[in-house]
């Protein structure tokens, strides 16, 4: 698709075609760009969102397969941007941005339009995003495409284990066996909600040394997990939070044990402290971390396109990032 800008610019938008590793750097521009005008325009004047680490970038291309999208302008720079993720059924956009010089076009429209028709081309049982809760405009632009308000997620953090204690890390296991194990994760995360897969994510995760898969394994046997990246966001950052991507327990009951795991993960990584995104949609869950002594640090609002809304496990938890 190709949209004009106001007559005074004199440029037109093209897109979207596929990102590649190449353009990760013109990526972090126009995400730092955009972010930072955005708080500017909710009265936060003194935020100056930085520049994420490239390896992030990189991450989040490869879990799109296929997914990321670019919109650029006429001198071929990259000026708007949508990474679609389907992990099996389970389908959401984030990040996505464009740029401020570009805005008031209809071209952010032309960006989510885009992500959803790809989400729906790879039939995903939920179409989502999160944006922050405060913003009024965002709420508003992403109702009027479609898009209805669902619950909060509520990110919390848990301090990192004071000693350390065995803990089961899929990187530690036989390499002969971490295919069966990776199975093993899908097989009860399906059991959770049909169709849903974090396969590709256990796997990208390892191979571009980004954190870690927690094993809760009973008897010999595999009852929860929980991917988590250790890396700093911010390149040159320290490494100050461990963030969990996907949590998946068969119990509720399994959820403390489970976190104490990754709280001792996060010692070994050398972070302070394990991040969660608690959905709203297991108010069990997120008492019984509020009970473990997890301090609320952020909300955003989960919204899912109409007729698609978000499922919830009949039994256990399925904590799902919609961020890198």
């Amino acid at each position: 698709m190709t949209l004009a800008r106001p007559a005074h610019r004199g440029a037109e938008a093209r897109g979207p075609a596929p990102a590649t590793h190449a353009d990760i750097d013109e990526l972090n521009h126009v995400f730092s760009d955009a972010f930072t005008d955005r708080y500017r325009k909710d009265g936060m004047t003194g935020v100056r969102v930085p520049q994420l680490n490239p390896v992030i970038w990189r991450y989040a291309i490869d879990d799109a397969d296929g997914g990321a999208l670019v919109w650029r302008g006429d001198a071929g720079d990259i000026i708007a941007f949508n990474i679609a993720h389907a992990s099996g059924a389970e389908g959401w956009m984030g990040p996505l941005a464009v740029h401020p010089d570009w805005q008031g076009i209809g071209l952010g429209k032309a960006v989510v339009r885009a992500g959803v028709e790809w989400l729906r081309a790879r039939r995903t049982s939920i179409i989502g995003l999160e944006t922050m809760p405060r913003t009024m405009d965002n709420i508003g632009f992403y109702s009027a495409l479609g898009f209805n308000p669902a619950r909060l997620t509520i990110t919390v953090t848990v301090e990192a284990a004071g000693a350390d204690a065995p803990v089961s890390l899929l990187s530690r296991m036989p390499a002969s066996h971490r295919d069966d194990l990776v199975d093993a994760c899908r097989e009860i995360t399906e059991a959770r909600l049909a169709g849903y897969d974090y396969s590709r994510e256990i796997r990208l995760t390892a191979e571009l040394g980004l954190g870690d898969t927690v094993l809760l394994e009973q008897a010999g046997r595999v009852k929860g997990f929980a991917i988590f990246h250790s890396v700093p966001l911010v390149e040159g950052r320290a490494r100050e939070e461990m963030r969990v991507l996907k949590l998946v327990v068969e119990r509720e009951e399994d959820l403390a044990e489970l976190v104490r795991l990754l709280s001792v993960a996060a010692r070994r990584t050398g972070t302070r402290r394990l991040a969660l995104r608690a959905q709203g949609e297991y108010p069990g869950a997120y008492r019984r971390l509020i009970a473990l002594g997890a301090r609320v640090r952020w909300t955003d609002l989960r919204m899912a396109v109409e007729g698609q809304p978000e499922p919830v496990a009949r039994t256990g938890v399925l904590y799902s990032n919609w961020e890198i």
